[in-house]
């Protein structure tokens, strides 16, 4: 959080500098120069510049530079039209570019900071007349960015700087454009010292009040006392903050002016604490309003709050409205929004927030946020709902437990009518005595019956969001599985615009203790249609890879199946099968853009992965498979065209700062990476789909042998003594006598109950021994259900199953395999020789 420095008795640190001649005026009234620096701080800017070029000019020319932190930002003094930096870009998309600190390592081109300062910047493009071209450029000193409240205000600064810009076409460039737009906008700026009384003041700010700067002592009763006295409560709050006051809010109040109108004007101020954890300073900004307020006019009030309303989509934005509209304006302290759900009340929105304010009974039913409680347990708010009125109590009425400390000085009760019935209620509460007035009753009459009908709309839309989003949750994987090799992360973001689903798809999916397949997919369009086809070819690949086939025969299969589906609707997608014994990867890519590898160096490109067509366009296509090398560090990124193209940022570029991003991200944790590779959550035109996997490689490589086993008779003599060799050769004969019971009884079940050729493969990682026999026979052998001294058959898989510390059968491309491991005790001279066991010469 940027500091301006301490205040104290009400003078400023800055005042020496550019006010030594001003002896006429109190000491603190804050020069110009330091007041817009304030301004801009405030706005997390600590740095602003613009930059502008002729009709027929090449390259933008810096103009003007302002803020606390301009040299050490030293942003460049000319930028080309046609590169590749945000600036430019902005002026080509004519659309303002936020970008995080990992966003804005997708620019370096005129990057206006060092590579290693962890800073935002935003590019505002300037709309001029004549032909010239511009830009206001802010860089703040936060990673994170700038947060919606400042994006408004510098979207605002923009305009006013545009507008100087304006006035100057045809002439030459204005001197100082930022500090004349600034000066433009009629923003004052204030630091105040709670414990005081003291304030430090602009002379915008005592314009706005209309004090004239000889009238001002410094202290801040001078400047209450010229508010209107129905908002001296909302401002009492910022003069006196408690502990529990939030870090930042805004709120609008009015004043008198001199000729004995009203003025409306918009406070913004955050609350500084000390190390005692007391509030210390209060820093703001104070702006005049143009566009309509809620006033005395109780008209202009359900003007305002019907736009409002018009605008809010979920039940939360209902919420937040009601609050803006009722609490401020009406001196309440609480103000409470509770959908009503069958017999049950689930509150919805608390404002304040923390649980302090409320009734310890709240407390008890309280959940992961608001707390919900059945309505039998509200006398007072069943009658309401039942009666269908307002019901307005005044101070002094004893409440049930449930409603006690929500209004000791008084509490309005609002059912919210909709379609002829009630869907919520709000509360309103006042701590001290609060007279109920007939123009208030009529206002919260008509308040009511407004929130009533928004809140039934931003039900339907939540209930229809929270489907889409149960649907996209289902078809997609509830958790990755753990690798022994790597960590894979993956993330989904629907797109904002309809429903909010889509056909993007990811998986992991183990095929063995050393393979993994990850798969990313597209199919076309975002609507129900495409998460529908999107969880079938989901499924279909998964069930082909497990049944054991190589990557190009999975997408083969799911190409046939997309194909015979009666669907109009095609699939992209992109497989690869990870064999981390062999720090191998197969790629086959269907229509999909190529992978990315970050190496451990930090080198990222593009990986060449030879293409075949989409999935669904031709039964008989073919899909090359491309291996390529990975090396233990390295980080490998599939993605959607979701993350990399939109309608402004074409494919090339996107790719281009994917691997920019990739390249600075720490890889030490991948879900970190991530999200710094989503960049900003903003309204997006398609759904995006990111799959990201840090290859670590094995700790310990398995050791493995395989036989054919010879249809002869002594084909299960030759197998035991195969088997005996290589347990030999492993220093594993500890476990001979278990291990080749077990070879022995399940080739001789391959040998007797199938036909075609059988195969066994012995696996040694680290004190385990796995026995597989493969098949051709698809069925699975079955235990006998009843054993007794006339039985037979079956006896030998209990055998296996006894000697086995563990025991299965898995299907596997055109048969079966049947497994046993079998743990190897370990051995006080293994110790000495680490690596004996895993890791011997190889003599067959």
């Amino acid at each position: 959080m940027p500091h301006d420095g301490p205040v104290q008795a009400g003078v400023s640190e800055r005042r020496v500098s550019g006010y030594g001649a001003a002896r006429t005026r109190y000491p603190s009234l804050l020069p110009e120069a330091a007041a817009s620096e304030r301004a801009l701080t405030f706005a997390g800017t600590a740095l602003a510049a613009v930059y502008t070029a002729g009709p027929t000019d090449t390259e933008l020319r810096l103009v003007e530079t302002t803020g606390r932190a301009t040299a050490a930002y030293a942003p460049p003094d000319r930028l080309p039209l046609s590169g590749g930096s945000a600036v430019a870009h902005a002026i080509r998309t004519g659309r303002p570019l936020w970008l995080d600190a990992p966003g804005l390592a997708g620019y370096p081109e005129g990057r206006p900071v060092p590579p290693d300062t962890r800073a935002s910047l935003g590019a505002l493009p300037l709309r001029t007349e004549g032909g010239r071209r511009g830009c206001l450029v802010v860089v703040g000193p936060s990673a994170a960015g700038f947060d919606p409240e400042q994006r408004g205000f510098l979207g605002r600064y923009a305009d006013a700087v545009a507008d100087v810009l304006r006035a100057g076409d045809g002439g030459a460039t204005p001197t100082s454009p930022l500090t004349t737009a600034l000066r433009g906008m009629h923003v004052g700026s204030f630091t105040l010292v709670p414990d005081t009384g003291l304030i430090e003041a602009d002379e915008t700010l005592l314009d706005l009040v209309g004090i004239t700067p000889d009238e001002f002592d410094g202290k801040v009763d001078t400047l209450l006392a010229h508010a209107v006295p129905e908002d001296m409560h909302a401002l009492m709050s910022v003069v006196e903050p408690t502990t529990q006051a939030v870090e930042r809010r805004e709120l609008e109040f009015r004043v008198r002016c001199p000729t004995g109108g009203m003025r409306w004007l918009s406070l913004g101020c955050r609350v500084l604490a000390g190390a005692d954890g007391r509030p210390e300073r209060v820093q703001g900004i104070v702006t005049a309003t143009s566009e309509l307020r809620r006033s005395a006019d109780d008209v202009s009030r359900i003007q305002w709050l019907t736009a409002a309303l018009d605008d809010a989509t979920t039940v939360r934005d209902v919420g937040r409205v009601v609050v803006s509209a009722l609490r401020e304006p009406l001196g309440a302290d609480r103000v409470a929004l509770a959908e009503l759900q069958g017999d049950r009340l689930v509150v919805t929105v608390l404002d304040p927030p923390q649980t302090t304010y409320w009734p310890e009974r709240w407390r008890a039913e309280w959940r992961t946020e608001w707390p919900e409680a059945p309505i039998s347990a509200l006398p007072t708010l069943k009658t309401a709902l039942r009666d269908g009125r307002m019901d307005l109590w005044p101070a002094g009425t004893e409440f049930e437990p449930g409603l006690l400390g929500v209004g000791d000085g008084g509490l309005a009760v609002l059912p919210l009518p909709a379609k002829g019935r009630a869907v919520g209620v709000c509360l309103i509460g006042w701590d001290r005595p609060h007279e109920f007035v007939p123009d208030e009753r009529a206002l919260l009459t008509a308040t009511a019956a407004l929130v009533g009908d928004a809140l039934k709309r931003a039900q339907a839309h939540d209930a229809e969001q929270e489907l889409a989003t149960m649907l996209q949750r289902s078809l997609l994987p509830r958790r990755l599985p753990d690798l022994p090799g790597g960590i894979a992360v993956a993330r989904y973001v629907p797109a904002r615009q309809g429903l909010q689903v889509g056909g993007d798809w990811y998986d992991v999916i183990a095929l063995s203790e050393d393979r993994v397949a990850l798969v990313i997919g597209d199919v076309q369009g975002h609507s129900a249609g495409a998460a529908t086809i999107m969880g079938q070819m989901r499924t279909a690949v998964r069930a082909y890879a497990v049944e054991g086939h190589p990557p190009d025969v999975v997408i083969s299969h799911a190409n046939r199946l997309l194909v015979g589906m009666e669907t109009d609707l095609f699939a992209t997608c992109c497989y690869a099968e990870l064999d981390m014994e062999e720090d191998n990867i197969l790629f086959v890519r269907a229509g999909h853009l190529s992978p990315l590898m970050r190496h451990p160096d930090g080198r990222t490109e593009e990986v060449l992965v030879e293409g075949g067509p989409p999935l669904g366009i031709l039964a008989d296509a073919e899909f090359p498979m491309t291996a390529v090398p990975i090396v233990p560090g390295a980080v490998l990124a599939l993605v959607t065209d979701g993350l990399v193209e939109a309608a402004d940022l074409p494919l090339d570029e996107g790719m281009r700062r994917m691997c920019a991003s990739l390249t600075v991200a720490d890889p030490a944790d991948p879900g970190r990476v991530a999200d710094a590779l989503l960049g900003d959550f903003g309204p997006r035109e398609d759904d995006v789909a990111l799959l990201l996997l840090r290859y670590d490689g094995m700790r310990t490589r398995p050791v493995k042998a395989g036989w054919a086993v010879w249809r002869l008779p002594d084909a299960v003599m030759h197998a035991r003594r195969f088997t005996a060799r290589t347990l030999r050769r492993w220093h594993a004969q500890e476990v001979a006598d278990a291990v080749l019971l077990v070879v022995s009884e399940l080739v001789t079940n391959a040998l007797v109950h199938t036909q075609g050729p059988v195969r066994i493969d012995l696996t040694l990682r680290g004190d385990r021994v796995r026995v597989c026999v493969s098949d051709s026979s698809p069925r699975a052998p079955a235990k006998p259900v009843i054993v007794d001294w006339e039985s037979t058959g079956g006896r030998g898989l209990m055998l296996v199953e006894a000697m086995s510390d563990s025991f299965g059968t898995v299907p596997v491309a055109g048969g079966k395999q049947v497994w046993s491991e079998i743990v190897v005790p370990r051995r006080d001279t293994a110790s000495a020789h680490p690596g004996t066991r895993t890791e011997p010469r190889d003599l067959s």
